[in-house]
């Protein structure tokens, strides 16, 4: 345990300094964008004199590490900025977006995990049979399919030829469960599939490798259910597909944006959109930094859970 703690604190301590260059590389990436942000706060009609006030007002004219250095400021107190007008705190509206982006995300690995699981189980314990054999397809055409171009296919049969599913839209959990497992379930599957294939190949890789292990042999030849068997193999099994699953969490996070836009839901999608289309810098700036933080928090919960199914590697 005082091994694990100690891994832990590493981690968690590595984090600052991580954010800090996520937060720099966001910044500089920003700084070469051809959006003129007194152009877009003032409008076509200000003339030059007014653009040059306000950017002298809002530090626009100073150097990149005197910028640098106010935005790290700004961003210890939780202040991104303002969105181009009609101005709102570009905090205000990630807090709005920011949820529903988790909730695709993490519903998306939820579905993901379950089928992975669940192919990658059946394809080892069937090995080299004809589930296997389909198994064996479905991955591959599942990670060869991207998940935009699913999540259009999705619309064409089960929103516009069935009408089974809405073609966009978002509802409210609080107001409907129903309602918002209804518009976020295309969008989920979308996600869920090429990551769930990826995931079910490693899973059936790994669960194949401990079969073959002496102590199956050992527990299957006492008469152990079968049931059983399988429980203490999977949890072996997953060591290695958890190894990943902190960047198959970070594709979830970066593909939520692109089918948000497919989907018309007011996430993260929509606002790095709107931001772009309208040359709103601050909240382009916003929203990435943003997701950056989520991905590379994710990636530490992950690795913590690494440490704690995988005792072996708290000696490193």
């Amino acid at each position: 345990m005082v091994a694990f703690l100690r891994l832990a604190l590493r981690r968690v301590a590595m984090m600052p300094v991580m954010i800090l260059g996520i937060a720099l590389l966001v910044f500089v990436v920003l700084q070469f964008s051809p959006a003129d942000p007194a152009y877009n706060a003032l409008g076509e009609s200000a003339g030059p004199e007014a653009r040059e006030a306000f950017a002298e007002a809002n530090g626009l004219n100073d150097p990149l590490p005197v910028r640098y250095f106010d935005f790290l400021g700004q961003l210890l107190h939780f202040d991104l900025g303002m969105t181009v007008p009609p101005s709102q705190p570009v905090i205000d509206r990630i807090t709005a977006a920011f949820p529903l982006t988790l909730q695709l995300t993490f519903l998306g690995l939820f579905l993901a995990v379950t089928l992975a699981v669940i192919g990658g189980v059946l394809g080892a314990m069937y090995r080299d049979r004809w589930p296997d054999q389909l198994f064996r397809v479905l991955s591959m055409a599942g990670v060869a399919i991207p998940s935009f171009w699913l999540g259009v296919l999705l619309i064409q049969q089960f929103a516009l030829n069935t009408r089974i599913f809405p073609t966009g839209g978002y509802t409210n959990p609080a107001d409907s469960f129903s309602g918002w497992l209804t518009t976020m379930a295309l969008p989920a599957v979308s996600l869920a599939v090429p990551v769930a294939a990826s995931l079910a190949r490693l899973v059936r890789t790994s669960m194949v490798a401990e079969l073959d292990r002496d102590y199956v042999r050992t527990a299957r030849g006492n008469g152990l259910p079968v049931f059983l068997v399988i429980r203490s193999v999977l949890r072996n099994a997953l060591v290695t597909p958890l190894t990943v699953l902190g960047v198959k969490v970070g594709y979830l996070l970066s593909g939520a944006v692109v089918i948000e836009a497919i989907f018309d839901l007011p996430g993260m999608g929509k606002l790095i959109l709107e931001g772009v289309t309208g040359g709103d810098v601050a909240l382009v700036q916003g929203t990435v930094l943003t997701i950056a933080i989520a991905f590379l928090v994710v990636n530490v919960v992950v690795d913590l859970l690494y440490l704690l199914v995988n005792p072996r590697i708290r000696t490193v």
